[in-house]
């Protein structure tokens, strides 16, 4: 049976992102777009549209080709979004890269995009210039100053003659941010200036948003979760964001206090802190109008007792990089705590049961496939991925065990695939497995998440070794990837439980460890 949205279709513009997202700019000149949370550093929706356009000059001028991309690799702060859609502007596309990466990671994503630039912030030029050496990049620049690599500042130019790039939305790569999907190593997913738009446009349906509205731009921009929904979508309807380079608890509510934050968009730690941390009390969030989380699952004990807590609506939503990302939303008025809310607009659903590939019917569980046009064009270099991602009627297969109710809402069960969520964030297990057999005294590996009522999940090892102390393991990995994919705790074992096809058994992992 497929499945569709309570809301009616809406008609998707035909426009370029950056066009649909700075539509109304002009008319809105004076007001905040963007602040800086640390500094109070203002771009104006004015200036926002401005330095857009003579961001596009300036990488036009240094012969920035439709195409080409250009890679950001920097935290959270008011200039991402010029940068973002004055890329998009001259008609590039935008890898966005997580500033945690190590300069082995950073330089793998820059060669697997084939980007020509690299944009980062201060603190990460050391990381960036040696990743950037290795991948072949042309040019580093740093928002704001740092000695040895040019600024940002000395891209922009004269925005008069930002150039007029012919760009066919349904086409056109806008950005190319990477995620492991149900599997596997990182791959370049392929969003087109349709996926993102048409997904602002569901999206604003049920997370109403205007110029009244003030958004906590905590979520990193370089994920697709802040990308969409913060960068974008805010922007799109006249909101402030307020931008932080990282979450600070103490911060993050005192933000949220002096401007008045009414869109906090979140994932499960920062609603388990909203829900029990006791400095809460000690600040002003009466301006919440709700809590949107996402990225991982999130419990309807703990959606309730946030929603008590801070007297507002505390909602989850679903989505993929794939989808650009989301496919799901939770309604503010028609919150139903632990489901993942209704399908969006112009998108269609289907449970299929596992085992005999027969659609399922409301109650029985089975994986959630989605179709609509938020759907990614596909993987970058990669048609078998995309092949066994997408199915050849359109289907995306999430890898998620689903059900859905009478009244067409969704609630995420079990995960056919094994990416591990810590703190919102994609551990893919093969990477990890592949690390660890490149240590000589490590014969076989096997890592799986442990469920972890902060992190959502963590990162456990199984590891066939002579010789060896848990915290050498640790150790090995922990100098080799970002902190959040870091290993959290090590077993020996004699041997790895595997199916006669060589696949790692990883329930049975799981088992042993409950």
């Amino acid at each position: 049976m497929v499945l569709h949205s309570p809301v009616s279709d809406v008609q998707i513009p035909d426009l370029p992102l950056h066009e649909f997202v700075l539509e109304h700019a002009e008319s809105r000149a004076d007001k905040p777009a963007l602040v800086d949370g640390s500094t109070g550093r203002t771009i104006t929706y004015g200036q926002l549209a401005q330095q857009v356009r003579a961001f596009a000059a300036g990488l036009a001028g240094r012969g920035l080709q439709p195409g080409d991309v250009v890679a950001i690799f920097s935290p959270n702060l008011p200039e991402y979004a010029v940068a973002f859609h004055g890329i998009a502007r001259a008609g590039g596309t935008v890898t966005t890269v997580n500033p945690l990466s190590t300069a082995e990671e950073l330089s793998r994503q820059l060669t697997d995009a084939g980007a020509r630039l690299l944009l980062t912030a201060p603190p990460f030029a050391d990381i960036a210039t040696t990743a950037a050496q290795d991948a072949g990049v042309e040019q580093v620049y740093v928002f704001g100053e740092t000695d040895g690599v040019a600024s940002v500042a000395e891209l922009m130019g004269d925005p008069s003659a930002a150039p007029d790039v012919e760009i066919d939305p349904s086409e056109h790569l806008v950005a190319l941010p990477f995620s492991s999907g149900t599997t596997g190593l990182p791959k370049g997913v392929m969003l087109t200036h349709r996926n993102l738009v048409a997904n602002v446009v569901q999206a604003e349906t049920l997370l109403e948003t205007s110029e009244q509205d003030v958004a906590i731009g905590v979520l990193p921009f370089f994920h697709i979760y802040g990308m969409t929904v913060i960068m974008n979508l805010a922007l799109c309807n006249g909101a402030t964001v307020v931008t932080m380079p990282r979450f600070d608890l103490e911060q993050f509510l005192r933000l949220h206090e002096e401007h008045g934050v009414t869109q906090c968009y979140a994932v499960p730690p920062i609603v388990l802190a909203l829900a029990k941390h006791p400095a809460v009390d000690q600040f002003d969030l009466t301006s919440l109008r709700f809590v949107m989380s996402g990225a991982a699952p999130l419990s309807g004990e703990l959606s309730q007792a946030a929603s008590q807590r801070l007297g507002c609506a505390v909602m989850q939503g679903y989505g993929m990089t794939e989808t650009s990302p989301v496919t799901h939303v939770s309604p503010i008025e028609r919150n139903k705590p632990g489901t993942i809310g209704v399908l969006l607009p112009n998108t269609e659903a289907k449970i299929v049961d596992i085992a005999s590939g027969r659609e399922a019917g409301p109650g029985e569980r089975g994986e959630l496939c989605v179709r609509g046009p938020q759907v990614m064009k596909g993987y970058l270099n990669n048609q078998a991925a995309t092949d066994a991602m997408i199915d050849g009627d359109g289907w995306l297969h999430t890898g998620d065990v689903a059900i859905v109710d009478d009244e067409g809402y969704f609630t995420v069960v079990d995960r056919v695939k094994e990416l591990i969520k810590y703190k919102g964030y994609q551990v893919a297990p093969a990477e990890l497995e592949a690390l660890l057999l490149q240590h000589e005294r490590i014969t076989d590996a096997a890592v799986i998440g442990r469920p972890d009522e902060e992190a959502g999940e963590i990162p456990v090892a199984f590891v066939v070794a002579q010789g060896l102390e848990p915290d050498a393991v640790l150790s090995f990995v922990a100098e080799r990837v970002a902190p959040y994919k870091r290993l959290r705790a090590v077993e020996f074992v004699d041997e790895i439980p595997k199916s006669a096809s060589g696949k790692i058994l990883r329930r049975q992992l799981a088992g042993r460890e409950r």
